[in-house]
């Protein structure tokens, strides 16, 4: 997932604490005395009014005097000061489609990722039918309603339509990663899929908490723009892989609630704080109580290939998916009947650590090795059981022998599949044939 994409979609904030606040109105100087002052930012106070037509978009000038005004109400909110001035251009999606197309070095699509592939596949929410990078890709073009460039130091809006329309939740959410960037920085070193997701779920997860507060006070204290009559992206488009998405927003959905926990037992300076430790697993954000102090347990895949078979040269070997993650797969292939956006299903629960770690031949065959490991014996069970299930039920899938099954070619991941548990953990080896699982993975 690209680091720049920092707005897939509003979350509506369920269970959130979003406070009320006071009038506002009073007059002030038209400079502050003695320079800058929170709430006030490029010649404009948090509550003055600007002189703006949103019907036909906003014009340059009309997008800098709101994106000032912006700046000085999240710095009233967040108790933090910008320190320099934050461009803000606005494009249109099938603009944006073209410039993220034309990052590929004028390739008609992403370059493929057969390692990646195999881990979206261990999921079962990618297939074989649809390269991973093609799948981020459509999804991200149908969805990205604005991103900031921590590089590039900027912000660009996606507009709904060809004139430059600008949504002010879009606009505040990213104005607030632009406030966290000059204030702590965004250079993350997230490696895996699940710590790109918890990372997110502390800088996304406030930059939502802080666009629901902004929206709070448009509804009742402030005078804020008109919203376009139409938005951009959503979920709508036919391009756009569900199981992928529900994995990509999940920082969006489970980050505010984190993050209002965060806030509530202790203020500002702990979601400060957050900025110097991110949590390291989409398990604490989804729950908590867990952070810092639930470590996720380092799970190590012993290489039993043949010479037939062998792991990428990729680093790490391997990817760690998480609870995140693991809820999409029993999601989207119906083992659960928990609510999308919750994140919290009985089969995911209780993850404790995981590693999938990716094989290739010769032929260009891909398999993989999924090893997960749980807080108790029958944490792995209902893991397991569910993995099976969603085999038989969802892609049609047969058991020749025991913890082996196949899948028809009538399926996208049509594969042979070798599922055990031994106590609290689970390996599940996938390979093209019954015969390239043991040459994939010799069990023990």
């Amino acid at each position: 997932m690209r680091r720049e994409l920092l707005l897939a979609l509003t979350i509506v904030l369920a269970g959130c604490t979003v406070p009320s606040f006071g009038g506002s109105g009073s007059d002030h100087p038209a400079t502050p005395e003695g320079g800058d002052t929170l709430g006030w930012e490029n010649g404009y106070w948090y509550d003055d009014s600007v002189s703006v037509t949103t019907e036909d978009g906003l014009n340059a000038s009309e997008r800098e005097a709101v994106t000032a005004r912006t700046m000085a109400r999240l710095e009233r909110i967040r108790e933090r000061e910008f320190t320099q001035p934050v461009p803000v251009e606005v494009i249109s999606r099938a603009e944006y489609r073209n410039r993220s197309r034309g990052n590929q070095s004028g390739a008609a699509g992403p370059p493929a990722d057969p390692w990646n592939d195999q881990v979206w596949e261990s999921l079962l929410l990618i297939g074989e039918d649809e390269g991973s990078s093609e799948a981020i890709d459509n999804t991200l073009s149908s969805s990205v309603q604005g991103f900031y460039s921590p590089s590039r130091d900027r912000i660009v809006i996606v507009s709904p339509t060809e004139t430059p329309q600008v949504d002010r939740g879009t606009l505040s959410h990213e104005l607030t990663h632009a406030l966290q960037d000059q204030q702590f920085g965004l250079n993350t070193s997230a490696k895996t899929q699940d710590t790109q997701l918890s990372t997110d779920g502390a800088i996304e997860g406030e930059a939502n908490y802080i666009q629901a507060l902004y929206r709070n006070r448009c509804d009742g204290q402030w005078s804020c723009i008109a919203n376009p009559e139409t938005s951009g992206g959503g979920g709508g488009s036919s391009s756009m892989n569900p199981g992928l998405f529900t994995v990509i927003i999940q920082p969006y959905a489970s980050g505010p609630r984190f993050v209002d926990s965060i806030r509530e037992d202790g203020g500002w300076d702990a979601v400060d704080a957050l900025h110097r430790q991110y949590p390291n697993s989409t398990e604490q954000v989804i729950h908590p109580d867990r952070y810092p102090d639930e470590e996720p347990v380092e799970v190590t895949v012993p290489d039993r290939s043949n010479d037939e078979w062998s792991r990428f040269d990729h680093d790490p070997v391997g990817d760690t998916v998480g609870e995140a993650s693991i809820f999409a797969t029993m999601y989207h292939n119906n083992q659960t009947d928990a609510d999308r956006y919750s994140y919290v299903s009985d089969p995911s629960e209780g993850w404790a650590g995981d590693k999938v770690v990716p094989y290739k031949n010769g032929s260009g065959g891909g398999g993989y090795v999924w090893v997960s490991t749980w807080d108790s014996e029958d944490d792995a069970r209902e893991f397991a059981q569910a993995y099976r299930a969603a085999l038989v039920e969802e892609h049609g899938a047969t058991q020749p022998r025991e913890n082996v099954y196949v899948v028809p070619e009538s399926s996208s991941f049509e594969d042979a599949f070798r599922i055990t548990q031994s106590g609290d953990t689970v390996r599940i080896v996938n390979g093209p044939t019954i015969e390239d699982l043991r040459a994939i993975h010799r069990p023990q």
